[in-house]
């Protein structure tokens, strides 16, 4: 599941100075959307590039209800005839508008109903919901290209089941809790499926990444209310969080280091600096990545690189998010790759440049658990430091009987993805 941020900057929040505060904090830390006003969504594309979901309040639903619904029994039939040939070209007129939008970068990339509505309770619920202007309005045509969702307060069990019903008709649904309890949330993760995007209205990172956990499953995203830049900031890490791996890592006994002339070797430079106990994990055979360290150790001879690993050869393959691998020499710039420390957390980190030069190198042979052979080659260096059982470790002190920290999978490998297939490397 990818989890997404949301920053809730319409009218309630503010005049227009606090509302591009909050867009610009977005923006800045990195959040995927923003929800705002119509009238607003022209000035968000302006401040920078981000999706922009809208709230519709212009109250053409009530003409679209009348249409649906029949006009006031005492209108006369050609009455009805008229105000439906207007409903026509409210519609018709309404497409227009939306299309000229989209065509010059102007319209939003969602709309949300609910908002001064039956969803916000400004309008009471109907006993029967297919009387709902929201949810009318929600089944609509027109707007095409343009996602549509719901906003609902979840003021007891009757606006949980208007969610419910919200959710069969939009790609997403947000709701928000009264006091932020967690029970109607559970509910609504627990009875809607995958045809929407449940949003979680919260008000902190701390209740963000309840959102995100609960029932295990969570919410597929959260609209945070906050003018904090710090809270948006958290927010968004808690986002990052949410959807990396942890991996569990082990320890292989070296067995053989040998020196074996030179090889094109790659230092993978990225665009993050790097904390003293993380690295890429990297090797020879697929099944089993050795944990390579970052160069953050200061030494006498050079100074240090946190955003460096010296990975190896050309040839050896490096872990990727999502579970993938590539091989060294196919890494450029703008790549992602992923940076691991040595308890197996995991976070993404951009390619800013490549080095490949000759270099000697040496060969480092390790056996598993299992039995398992496992090689990889690395510089013949001091500054290239390896993760042992004794502590961080150069490879040029490595010695038969070290144990060294690697990620082992009993997988192939083809074009980077995992596959159930025999595959001897050696």
């Amino acid at each position: 599941m990818t989890r997404s941020v949301w920053i809730k900057a319409d009218d309630t929040v503010g005049d227009w100075d606090d509302r591009r505060a909050r867009i610009t904090a977005a923006l800045e830390a990195g959040a995927d959307w923003v929800l705002v006003d119509e009238e607003d969504v022209e000035r968000v594309r302006e401040l920078g590039d981000i999706n922009v979901a809208a709230f519709r309040t212009d109250g053409d639903v009530t003409l679209v209800d009348d249409a649906e619904a029949g006009t006031d029994a005492a209108s006369s039939d050609a009455d009805e005839l008229e105000e439906i040939d207007n409903v026509d070209d409210a519609e018709n007129l309404d497409v227009d508008v939306t299309t000229s939008k989209r065509d010059n970068g102007t319209a939003a990339d969602a709309v949300i109903v609910g908002k001064d509505g039956e969803g916000d309770a400004t309008i009471d619920l109907p006993n029967d919901f297919s009387g709902s202007a929201d949810l009318s309005t929600l089944r609509r045509d027109g707007d095409e290209g343009i996602e549509r969702g719901a906003y609902v307060r979840i003021l007891d069990t009757e606006y949980e089941a208007f969610a419910e019903a919200a959710a069969e008709e939009g790609e997403y649904t947000i709701v928000i809790g009264e006091d932020w309890t967690i029970i109607p949330l559970e509910n609504l993760i627990a009875r809607i499926g995958e045809e929407t995007d449940l949003v979680a209205g919260v008000t902190s990172a701390e209740e963000a990444k309840t959102a995100f956990e609960t029932l295990e499953l969570g919410s597929d995203a959260v609209l945070l209310d906050s003018d904090d830049p710090d809270e948006i900031r958290r927010t968004v890490e808690v986002r990052d969080e949410s959807e990396r791996e942890s991996l569990d890592l082990q320890y292989a006994e070296v067995t053989d280091v040998e020196q074996i002339g030179s090889a094109d070797r790659v230092c993978v430079d990225t665009g993050s600096l790097l904390e003293h106990d993380e690295g890429m994990l990297v090797g020879s055979m697929s099944r089993g990545l050795v944990f390579v360290h970052a160069e953050t150790a200061e030494s006498p001879y050079v100074a240090s690189r946190p955003f460096r690993v010296n990975a190896g050869a050309v040839h050896a393959y490096v872990r990727t998010p999502e579970g993938g691998t590539k091989y060294l020499s196919e890494l450029q710039s703008g790549d992602e790759v992923q940076v691991v420390d040595t308890n197996g957390n995991t976070r993404e980190a951009i390619v800013g440049r490549v080095k490949i030069e000759k270099r000697p190198m040496f060969r480092v042979a390790l056996e598993t658990d299992d039995g398992d052979h496992i090689e990889t080659l690395l510089q013949n260096a001091e500054t290239i430091k390896v993760a042992t059982g004794d502590g961080r470790k150069a490879v040029t002190d490595l010695a038969a009987g070290d144990e060294l920290l690697l990620y082992y999978e009993d997988t192939a490998r083809h074009f980077g993805e995992a596959v159930e297939e025999s595959i001897i490397e050696k």
